[in-house]
């Protein structure tokens, strides 16, 4: 399976989206994060650690994909329209990481106007970043995204400074010392499972 990981804003959590996607599928196959990112983001986190699967630039990615069962592909921020079109056609799904703020979701307007256009429809939105209770922005969102039909994963990712912690230390979250590094893995752990569960439902 090949998974895309893209926005049209930056700071909403695609690198760390893409790195944990990618801890989670290798528990299930070989996988390779291919690092498209101009900033290099997930090459630069791999190198301050120890992560459980490959990641390599997008010059290094022409090599033979066949060995992995799984690639994860960390995107450029802000993406060209027509990049998006390609990116979105080279993979089976395209994933679109969105905080619950007003900028991020009006970019994932954007983004989704865009597609739609295209008549692209393998695209999943996660929202990330969710604060804690009492805040209620996360189910606000959700409730607001599901009025309109838009494919949004049942799984969301919380906002733990656990994360923050493993991109500095160059570990997936469930390496870190933290009192949420556990709630954070899982948080993702529910939406890697979600995604492969969708992908065999769709399959012929």
């Amino acid at each position: 399976m090949i998974i895309t990981v893209a926005s049209f804003k930056g700071g909403v959590g695609k690198t760390t989206t893409a790195i944990h996607l990618a801890a989670f599928l290798q528990g299930c196959a070989e996988t390779l994060l291919i690092d498209a990112d101009p900033n290099r983001s997930a090459l630069a986190w791999a190198s301050r650690g120890d992560l459980p699967f490959r990641v390599v630039d997008e010059w290094q990615a022409t090599e033979p994909l066949r060995p992995y069962g799984h690639v994860v592909i960390d995107t450029p921020a802000r993406p060209m329209a027509d990049d998006l079109v390609l990116l979105a056609n080279a993979c089976d799904l395209l994933i679109l990481p969105t905080t619950p703020d007003i900028l991020a979701l009006d970019a994932l307007a954007l983004m989704v106007q865009y597609l739609v256009s295209q008549q692209i429809k393998t695209y999943k939105i996660l929202l990330t970043a969710i604060p804690p209770r009492p805040s209620k922005a996360g189910e606000e969102v959700r409730a607001m995204l599901a009025k309109t039909d838009l494919p949004v994963l049942e799984g969301g990712i919380r906002r733990y400074a656990a994360f923050q912690k493993a991109a500095q230390a160059g570990q997936v979250i469930y390496s870190v010392k933290d009192p949420k590094a556990e709630a954070g893995w899982q948080d993702y752990k529910a939406v890697g499972q979600e995604i492969l569960a969708s992908s065999q439902n769709v399959s012929p």
